[in-house]
């Protein structure tokens, strides 16, 4: 997304002289003004030559699209207004609701096939049975992992229908042989010790799952970790505490 810069101040967005001309007595403007998919890659092309247009819809506020891209493997949301000469990177926040709009549509437009990540060589934490599979996407030095692994034990122990399947998934160098050996003992306690910074001992097997898992984040798009993966696709980046948990694995 970097590759987006903001092309004119947002602010002229919301004046009501630059809004004016796509509100008259009422009338629904959005109907007037049309932008094809081949027309927002050009526009695009000076930012972004390699942008790939994978959707445009027109937003709530009616003077601007939301335009869906994907940059080299990429995917992120853009907003071109209605005179087509502004370009938007950033988030759209519903005030009112509360809501982070543009958080809301990434999260939909990423979803990603589940079947495609194995689940036999995760740690499992929760009953392996438990009709709520949610996939983690961990590193063992990873400071938002440890305190999202926290939140995860909480939902487990006020929920026995979710289950957490965790994938070693080292990010830095130096936490490579600790996500090893966890994986070779497969064992919350050695993934505990870790985030507790403790002392791990080498990896007692030799094992791919870690290059696997490496090369499969990448495949997948992973923005980052900690990465939760719900059930119908969702990818959820970040931390997030036990409540908001529950909250996203129960959101149809």
């Amino acid at each position: 997304m970097r590759k987006f810069a903001l092309l004119a101040v947002v602010v002229l967005l919301l004046l009501p002289a630059f809004s004016y001309g796509f509100s008259t007595k009422g009338q629904d403007c959005s109907k007037c003004h049309t932008l094809k998919k081949e027309e927002a890659a050009a526009l695009l092309k000076e930012l972004a030559p390699n942008a790939k247009v994978l959707d445009i819809r027109t937003l709530p506020l009616k003077t601007m699209w939301e335009v869906d891209v994907d940059t080299g493997g990429k995917k992120g949301i853009v907003y071109i207004d209605f005179s087509k000469k502004y370009l938007i990177s950033g988030a759209l926040i519903d005030i009112k609701a509360k809501k982070n709009l543009t958080r809301e549509r990434f999260v939909e437009f990423n979803k990603i096939d589940v079947s495609k990540i194995p689940l036999k060589d995760a740690l499992v934490m929760g009953n392996a049975n438990a009709p709520h599979k949610v996939i983690v996407f961990s590193d063992p030095d990873c400071p938002s992992c440890a305190k999202l692994h926290q939140e995860m034990k909480k939902v487990v122990a006020a929920r026995k229908d979710i289950v957490f399947f965790i994938k070693m998934t080292p990010i830095h160098k130096e936490s490579y042989d600790k996500a090893k050996s966890i994986v070779c003992e497969k064992s919350l306690i050695l993934l505990d010790n870790a985030f507790e910074k403790k002392q791990i001992p080498k990896p007692k097997c030799k094992t791919t799952i870690i290059d696997d898992n490496i090369a499969l984040g990448k495949a997948l798009g992973i923005p980052g970790l900690p990465a939760v993966i719900l059930s119908d696709g969702r990818i959820i980046p970040g931390y997030q505490d036990a409540n908001a948990l529950k909250t996203l694995i129960d959101k149809k």
